[in-house]
């Protein structure tokens, strides 16, 4: 009967899991691979296209890129707001995270503004001499990649200041008893028991910026096209429903193979981790 019970209480959650995410998501694959001229045919075309592999090339290495910078950016931040003690680590907190209170497409313009030719790093550049001319930061990888990581930062720091708060002192004042070095203990100690934060960090940010649009859109452009760009031109702009599921299922396959091996990164560096 309690188990009965259990499972009434989670269908309706189930049903809309179902509805809303399965069933679309099945529906995406269906549609690429039920076409005339065969089940592969759409992917086939995708690889086939130079242009369609640079723009999955450069969509991959953009999210790696912000997810490799995020990490060291994000590590070494937590752990020293984790090392704060009383309200000085509360105020610490709240401005690293500060920025997830705007939206994604007001960052992305404050961005914009930052790097524009006639914007604030190009005014200052200029003004002490650096520079003779407006460089053209706008529309470059760069742009994105630092935008990227502005946006995915404080996601990362949220993360792992609760995972750093959690690693038990007296593992720590042990180490220490020893013999060991502080760069020996965070080596050896503190960042091994950090991977599970580290891991999920990882993949937050991995997928995000993998399916961001706002942000390739506003600070890349035509030029700097990615996968969500991408995307949504297919559907929108040239309503080319199949090219726009093909292109979304790939997405998803890239999504799920890279958290399945980054859970296996961490339960090779820590087995307790995963």
């Amino acid at each position: 009967m309690n188990t009965l019970r259990k499972w009434n209480l989670s269908l309706p959650a189930a049903l809309a899991v179902g509805l809303l995410l399965v069933v679309p998501v099945v529906a995406t694959f269906t549609t690429t691979f039920t076409q005339p001229q065969g089940a592969f045919a759409p992917y086939l075309a995708f690889f086939n296209s130079g242009f369609r592999r640079t723009v999955l090339w450069r969509t991959v290495e953009v999210a790696v890129i912000t997810t490799v910078l995020s990490l060291v950016i994000g590590f070494l931040t937590a752990y020293v707001i984790s090392k704060v003690p009383g309200r000085a680590k509360s105020v610490m907190i709240v401005a690293a995270v500060f920025p997830l209170l705007t939206g994604v497409v007001v960052r992305s313009f404050a961005w914009m503004i930052i790097l524009g030719k006639n914007g604030i790093l190009n005014d200052f550049l200029l003004w002490t001499g650096i520079i003779s001319a407006p460089l053209s930061m706008l529309y470059t990888e760069g742009a994105v990649i630092v935008a990227m990581v502005y946006l995915f930062v404080p996601l990362m720091i949220l993360t792992l200041v609760g995972v750093l708060d959690n690693i038990p002192k007296d593992v720590i004042e042990a180490s220490i008893s020893l013999g060991a070095s502080p760069a020996s203990t965070f080596r050896q100690v503190i960042l091994p028991l950090s991977v599970p934060g580290l891991i999920v960090g990882a993949v937050l940010v991995f997928t995000g910026s993998f399916t961001s649009y706002a942000t390739p859109q506003l600070l890349g452009g035509e030029r700097q096209m990615m996968m969500g760009t991408f995307l949504y031109q297919r559907a929108m702009v040239t309503f080319d429903w199949v090219g726009a599921s093909t292109v979304a299922a790939i997405m998803v396959v890239v999504t799920i193979a890279i958290v399945l091996v980054m859970g296996r990164i961490a339960r090779k560096l820590n087995p307790m981790a995963v």
